[in-house]
């Protein structure tokens, strides 16, 4: 008597597209918390963005507790 078997495998990896728009959403985060000093909003505000710093303001604790030195 012989027995036949069969195997299923089934790929359930993540695809690249998700993988860059994560990596894509991580670097923009990066920057906003740890490194933009008006730059994002001087495209609309203009020189005033850079007095106001609304950013980073907004993300002042996270970036000490992040590591990233502010002032």
């Amino acid at each position: 008597m012989s027995e036949i078997r069969q195997i299923n495998v089934s790929k359930t990896g993540v695809s690249k597209l998700a993988i860059m728009a994560l990596a894509i959403v991580f670097v923009a985060g990066l920057f906003v918390v740890g490194f933009d000093q008006g730059h994002i909003f001087s495209v609309v505000y203009g020189e005033q963005a850079f007095v106001d710093l609304y950013i980073h303001e907004l993300t002042h604790d996270m970036r000490h507790a992040a590591g990233f030195p502010c002032h």
